[in-house]
């Protein structure tokens, strides 16, 4: 930041850009009637591709505390979308399943978000796009470093 120039509002541009994003998100999915929040949508999207995983690590890839975690995943067991397991090696561990009705819900899902991103990405040539993934993710390397668990915070208490 050094150096450049009413740059300072960066931070509240990304985040009111995600919510935005998320907004037009959560009304595509009300107006498909999917019965799914964004948040929940999130957890079902990463266990697509982590089918299996433990709550905790679910709670790392998606920046979510364990309580809101617990919370998604309780509501998602409900409607029979995933199921929770006890790990066999360590029964204090919980691993989460993708069910059938839960791929369906996300086979429906799938070109709601995609019809989202495209209307994001509207007006942006692909060097446009790379750049902006490229400038982002740096942004987020300068804060991997940081102390996120400052004063005895972790995600997982």
């Amino acid at each position: 930041m050094k150096g450049i120039t009413g740059a300072g509002h960066y931070g509240f541009l990304i985040e009111v850009t995600a919510k935005k994003i998320k907004q037009s998100l959560q009304k595509r999915l009300n107006d498909e009637n999917l019965d799914l929040t964004v948040d929940q949508w999130v957890v079902l999207d990463q266990l697509i591709k982590f089918n299996g995983i433990s709550q905790n690590e679910l709670c790392d890839k998606i920046f979510k505390d364990a309580p809101t975690v617990t919370r998604i995943v309780d509501i998602l067991c409900k409607k029979n979308l995933i199921e929770r397991k006890s790990d066999r090696s360590d029964r204090r561990k919980f691993n989460l399943f993708m069910k059938e009705e839960g791929n369906d819900k996300v086979a429906k899902a799938k070109p709601v978000v995609l019809e989202i991103r495209q209307t994001g990405w509207e007006g942006l040539s692909p060097s446009d796009y790379q750049e902006l993934v490229r400038i982002l993710t740096s942004i987020n390397r300068n804060f991997e470093n940081e102390t996120y668990f400052a004063n005895g915070f972790d995600r997982h208490d």
